[in-house]
Formats: C-alpha cells, sequence, structure tokens
C-alpha cells in the first residue's frame, strides 16, 4: 500500500509538472506573439498614410499581390481594394511607376499579370507598370525591389497590416519605405487573414534573424 502510494504521488507530481511545463510553452508564445505584432505595429506607424495629400512621392509603388479570387469564386476583396488604391497613388502623381510583385510559382496561377490587366483597365498606361513575378512572400517582394531592381526608395500598397510588416522588412534591409494603405476588409470577414498575419510577424523576426533571402534572386532589373 506504500509503495503504490508514493507511485501515485510520483505520477501526480510529473502530471503538475507536465502541465506546468505546457502552461509556461503556451504564456511564453503568445508572449512572443504579441511581442513581435507590437513591436512591427509601433516601429513603423509613423511611416503609414491613408492620404494621398499628404503622403510623400517616390517614384516607385511596390504593389503587393494576391489571388483575385478566393476559392469560393468570389473577387477577393484585398485584391480589389489594393488595386484601387494604387490606381488612386498614381493618379495623385505620388508615384510614376507600380512594380507588382506577387506570385507565378504554377502553371495558371499568375497574380502579376492579374494585377497588370486590371490596373490597365483602370487607365494605368501599360508602360508605367513593372512586373516581379518571384514575390512569393512579403520578404521577397521588398528584398527584390532593392536587390533587382535597384530601389532604395519605395512606397508599398496594400492593406495597413500588410504594410506594416513590408515596411519593417525594409527598414531592416536598409530600404526608404512608407506605405500606402488600402481599405481593409471587415473584421468579420478578415478573421482568418489576421491570425495568421500574427503568426508571420513571428516568422519575419526568424527570418530576417536567419539571413534569410528570396527564393530568386537573379540579374539586376533597370525600371
Amino acid at each position: 500500500m506504500v509503495r503504490q502510494a508514493k507511485c501515485t504521488k510520483n505520477k501526480l507530481q510529473g502530471l503538475k509538472k507536465m502541465v506546468l511545463l505546457s502552461i509556461s510553452a503556451l504564456l511564453l508564445l503568445v508572449l512572443v506573439i504579441f511581442g513581435a505584432d507590437f513591436s512591427i505595429k509601433a516601429s513603423t506607424i509613423k511611416q503609414l498614410h491613408q492620404s494621398t495629400e499628404t503622403i510623400p512621392y517616390n517614384k516607385v509603388g511596390l504593389l503587393l499581390g494576391t489571388v483575385k479570387y478566393l476559392k469560393n469564386g468570389r473577387l477577393n476583396r484585398y485584391y480589389k481594394y489594393r488595386i484601387e488604391a494604387a490606381v488612386r497613388l498614381f493618379q495623385a502623381q505620388k508615384i510614376d511607376l507600380i512594380l507588382v510583385s506577387g506570385d507565378n510559382s504554377k502553371k495558371g496561377y499568375d497574380e502579376p499579370t492579374d494585377m497588370k490587366e486590371d490596373l490597365i483597365k483602370k487607365g494605368i498606361p501599360a508602360s508605367k507598370i513593372v512586373l516581379d513575378y518571384a514575390g512569393f512572400r512579403t520578404l521577397d517582394s521588398v528584398v527584390r525591389s532593392l536587390k533587382i531592381f535597384g530601389q532604395k526608395k519605395i512606397t508599398v500598397i496594400s492593406q495597413q497590416f500588410h504594410n506594416e510588416r513590408a515596411i519593417f522588412i525594409a527598414n531592416y534591409k536598409g530600404i526608404e519605405a512608407i506605405g500606402f494603405s488600402a481599405q481593409d476588409v471587415s473584421t468579420r470577414a478578415g478573421i482568418k487573414v489576421m491570425i495568421r498575419e500574427k503568426f508571420a510577424r513571428v516568422k519575419v523576426y526568424l527570418d530576417l534573424l536567419l539571413g534569410v533571402e528570396p527564393k530568386f534572386l537573379g540579374k539586376p532589373i533597370k525600371i
């Protein structure tokens, strides 16, 4: 009986340690996630703009790509609002060129070309649009704007949460960046995106600390 009681006590102590370790690990994860989120927001807030009247001029606007249609066949509002923001910025003469950077890694999937076609439909001259087919991730798009397209100053065009992360990367890489924030979607419609964004911000820190480079670089392209 004594031995059985000791065995039960040891099991309970072991279980208690496991629970405490699990709770500690969870708290650490939460701290890391919210710490990364807060630091990226706080460090980029002064570089964000919502008005074409107050945003400074830059030669190139970096339009970050996304899928045009959702799995349910509906138009992606993140896509729609980014196109509209790029058009407003160009028409306000706050940029001269639009560098569209997106994913073209699969046959039949071409974010940059989709965006170019819709920009042209809204009156942007084709000669004022440059395509980057290797913008597979935000890091790739930002770093390639410097290393491939030679832009030391850029205006990032996307939703505010995305601009924050892109500008944070640009700051780390020595690029002078500002962001023009496109209209966001409702909290209800964008909840999955916002949850994913929290983890993406942790990934940004890991990528920068580990010196991760874009998947493809290549020869410089003058624009």
